[in-house]
């Protein structure tokens, strides 16, 4: 495993152009291509930007770098920076080596949902940093929140659709990625579903079935999640706290779609 760490050097009125331009193409290029950010920090000066991304190895890092040059993206990236002008006054890269580990095992916690419409339609989204296929709206759980908190924030952040849940009918584990991903099935309450700049760049309605699924969801794993929700068997779930014993939330009726 290795470390880059990229240092800009920047103009502190333009901090938060830089930002933006960071997360709509810098990130969602890195993370598409298989680099993970560790971490991004700006100084109190706000002087200076520091990201540091982890890779496998030498020849990970060069194969993304590779792509990513050769990407719609960095073109379009290319472009939005002749259009804002100077972002940053200098840039500069080193790699660095872990000496230890340092900090229990950590695993990400995701959430999605598969939500349908009156006419049974199936909510769907395309992720600019995953724009080779669609899928059901979800992301990663912050921290303090319960499942059900997760996935009604993800759905409202990416789609801006309220949703009511019916239940989880899938439990999915990258162990690749150290990710697990649990998926619930509800119906659509109100709002109407529009992109996101940042996160999503289609966001619509679509009936799917086994005959058309594959033109719309590209990669085995989501298809998977998707046609289990649509023949859910339902698991029961509770979320509470402890000290005392607090019961937040939970579904034990399982209402039938």
């Amino acid at each position: 495993m290795i470390f880059r760490r990229k240092t800009y050097r920047v103009n502190p009125e333009k901090l938060e152009v830089f930002t933006d331009f960071f997360h709509q193409y810098l990130y969602p290029n890195q993370i598409k291509h298989g680099a993970k950010l560790v971490g991004r920090w700006v100084t109190e000066q706000k002087d200076e930007v520091v990201a540091i991304w982890q890779y496998e190895d030498r020849e990970h890092y060069e194969s993304i770098e590779h792509a990513i040059r050769n990407s719609e993206l960095h073109k379009l990236a290319q472009a939005k920076r002749k259009e804002l002008g100077e972002l940053f006054f200098e840039s500069q890269e080193d790699f660095l080596n872990a000496t230890g580990k340092y900090q229990p095992p950590k695993h990400i916690v995701a959430v999605s949902g598969l939500i349908t419409n009156s006419n049974g339609e199936i909510l769907l989204v395309k992720n600019h940093h995953r724009d080779d296929t669609y899928e059901i709206p979800g992301g990663q759980l912050e921290e303090g929140e319960s499942l059900e908190e997760g996935v009604l924030r993800e759905i409202q952040e990416e789609t801006g659709v309220e949703v009511k849940l019916y239940g989880i009918t899938g439990i999915y584990q990258n162990l690749t990625s150290g990710i697990v991903c649990v998926v619930f099935r509800g119906e659509y309450l109100s709002g109407t579903p529009r992109a996101d700049e940042i996160e999503t760049k289609e966001v619509f309605f679509q009936e799917l079935n086994e005959n058309n699924i594959d033109q719309f969801i590209k990669r085995p794993h989501f298809k998977k999640r998707v046609m289990d929700a649509l023949n859910p068997s339902y698991i029961p779930y509770d979320a509470y706290k402890l000290r005392p014993y607090e019961l937040i939330s939970e579904f034990e009726v399982v209402v039938e779609v």
